[in-house]
């Protein structure tokens, strides 16, 4: 039987905002089509075999659970991290876990390490929060434009290497930082972003090409996912993209 294999990294730390939305949403999609679905979880100082998941989850964090995780995940899950996405692995990293992507996480005095899987780079600058509905448009698979959106909580400030894909376009909201207008970031199958709420339950189509690509990855060919009767999904992601429009 096809199965995808979700590894959720540091679950118990990293999961406000109701992160933990986001599995459940894959496991059902997964279900309702006869997909398998392993769950398996690393915690501090817990080392996996990078060839054994399909697909990674880093939900979010508030500063202190980013203190607590942030030098651990280094030493303990960078390099198996960093082998899984360069082999093909999915990957989803929203807000606080986005942060930890990048070299690092300047915290007032404090600079926090990050993995250093992607060119990016966040400061706690003078300011507000950026908080609020946040639309963006996106392009994953050059068949044109989709509208995802969510809700921004953060006080850092996200900005991109100069060669780093953002994941999307701000149609609404504020995005990485609040100044160039990108939300987000890409490389191959990996997706960082500030949005949660949860996420996926609000994009179903989203979790969707989530599950696509982490299955390719490991069966070599792209799935055929059936349709799911997705009227309440839809009902979803309308009010969500309304919410952000009206801000």
């Amino acid at each position: 039987m096809t199965e995808l294999r979700l590894l959720a990294l540091y679950p118990e730390q990293m999961n406000i905002y109701a992160d933990r939305g986001n599995i459940l949403f894959l496991r059902r999609r997964c279900e309702w089509r006869g997909i398998g679905f392993a769950y398996a979880a690393a915690g501090p100082g817990e080392r996996f075999d990078p060839g054994a998941h399909d697909l990674l989850y880093l939900g979010g964090g508030q500063d202190r659970d980013q203190v607590a995780v942030a030098a651990d995940m280094v030493e303990s899950k960078r390099a198996a991290i960093e082998t899984a996405v360069g082999d093909g692995a999915a990957m989803l990293a929203v807000c606080g876990g986005y942060q930890l992507l990048g070299h690092s996480y300047q915290l007032g005095d404090e600079r926090l390490p990050g993995l250093g899987i992607v060119d990016l780079e966040t400061v706690r600058e003078p300011g507000p929060r950026l908080i609020g509905n946040v639309a963006i448009e996106v392009d994953l698979d050059g068949e044109g434009p989709r509208t995802l959106a969510g809700f921004e909580n953060h006080g850092g400030r996200t900005y991109l290497g100069s060669g780093v894909e953002p994941l999307g376009r701000v149609l609404r909201g504020f995005g990485n930082n609040g100044k160039d207008g990108f939300e987000g970031a890409r490389r191959d199958n990996l997706i960082g972003t500030y949005l949660h709420g949860p996420l996926l339950p609000k994009n179903a189509w989203l979790a969707d090409r989530l599950i696509a690509s982490a299955l390719e990855q490991r069966y070599g060919a792209p799935p055929e996912l059936a349709p799911l009767d997705d009227e309440l999904e839809r009902a979803a992601e309308a009010t969500a993209r309304a919410a952000a429009m009206r801000s």
